[in-house]
């Protein structure tokens, strides 16, 4: 990889930027570093290394956008649930009675 640098210049809220520099000194990090950082998590996940969410008004929100959005902000645990030969899922009621429950009443 080459080792030349280049600048990246950005306006930004001042407020956002003395407290995000603030937090990073405590973590023993300086603007530079985290910038990097955070572009090379775009290189290594060919994304953004988080999942943006639309913040739009109560009224201009579906309800399933609605659901969506409290659903990634519980950040519920990932379960990997089996199959049948059908292709029907087999929920556990003693391993998952959550999942399962929500299964059978919705």
């Amino acid at each position: 990889m080459n080792n030349t640098k280049s600048n990246v210049n950005v306006k930004i809220d001042t407020n956002i930027k003395e407290t995000a520099a603030f937090l990073l000194n405590r973590m023993g990090l300086d603007q530079t570093t985290a910038i990097e950082l955070f572009y090379r998590q775009i290189i290594a996940e060919r994304r953004l290394p988080f999942q943006p969410i639309v913040n739009l008004s109560i009224g201009e929100v579906t309800l399933d956008e609605q659901i969506i959005e409290a659903a990634l902000r519980k950040n519920p645990k990932r379960v990997k649930l089996s199959t049948d030969e059908n292709g029907n899922v087999l929920i556990d009621k003693e391993l998952h009675p959550d999942i399962y429950d929500w299964a059978v009443n919705g």
